[in-house]
Order: C-alpha cells, then structure tokens, then sequence
C-alpha cells in the first residue's frame, strides 16, 4: 500500500511540473523566448517515463517487504530543495531549455551555488526513489541512462545560455 500511494504521488508530482512547464513556457514563448535541444527532449520524456514504468514493473516482481522510512524522508527533504529551485526561477523555471536574449541568468536561490541544481536533485530522484524500495535494478540503470541524457542535456543548455 505505501509503494502504491508513494508512486501515484510521484506521477502526480510529476503531472504537476510538466503543467507547471507548460504554462510557464507559453510565458516564455511570448516574451521572446527561443527554445534549444528539442531533439533530445522527446527521449528525456521517455526515459522519466519508462522509470516510472520500470519502477511498478520491478516492484511487482520483486515484491519487497517494506520500505525505508529514512530514504523516504530524504527524498521529501530533496523535493523541498526543488521548490526551492522552481520559486527561485518562477517563470523561467521549465523542463525544456528555453533562453530570453539580453536577459541575465538567474543568480539567486540555489542558482547563487550551483551552476544547475535542478539536475543535482534528478540524479538524487532517479536513485532515491526506487532505493526507499530496494528496486536496485531500476535505481542502477535509470541512474546510468539519466547520466548519459544529463551529459546531452547540460552541453546543451550551457551552449544556449552563452547565446
């Protein structure tokens, strides 16, 4: 039962960010905003997806016995670093790379720290989920495939940020 409320509140979470994305890139779009590295978005989409996928499907063969209160706190801990992220960027804050000419980066928040926190807290999620588990499988190689994407993905925001 906490596995089943667990993931349906992490699609949720996720359902809520990508509305969130959504409007704030239609923002974006009229105040001039260019859009970069739309080629890769469509396989990011797929590989948060068949995360979520691998996840319920490993779960339910694996069947464990429990699950780790402490990881589980870790991870509302690190959702709490997110909001932080998302509020600190308001409209700019998105899940495809977008960039206004002439307008400074964001430098407050975590962004006065860190070059890209957001990524920081995707590669504690793509662990940290399926580890409050024990979904090893699932941990190891969504966290592999998500470096491989993060490789793409931050190449080529910092390209479209120098623009």
């Amino acid at each position: 039962m906490a596995f089943i409320l667990f993931i349906s509140f992490v699609i949720l979470l996720r359902i809520g960010e990508l509305l969130l994305s959504k409007s704030n890139g239609r923002w974006l779009v009229q105040n001039g905003a260019l859009e970069y590295g739309q080629k890769h978005y469509p396989y990011i989409v797929m590989l948060h997806t068949f995360f979520l996928v691998s996840l319920v499907v490993e779960y339910s063969w694996k069947q464990p016995a429990g699950y780790s209160l402490f990881l589980m706190l870790f991870y509302f801990l690190v959702l709490a670093f997110k909001a932080w992220v998302i509020v600190s960027l308001g409209k700019y804050w998105n899940t495809r790379i977008f960039h206004i000419p002439n307008i400074p980066l964001i430098k407050t928040g975590p962004y006065h720290y860190f070059k890209h926190p957001n990524y920081l807290i995707v590669i504690i999620e793509i662990a940290i989920i399926p580890l409050i588990f024990q979904l090893y499988i699932t941990a190891i190689v969504f966290s592999v495939l998500n470096s491989i994407m993060l490789f793409v993905r931050i190449r080529e925001e910092n390209k479209a940020l120098e623009i």
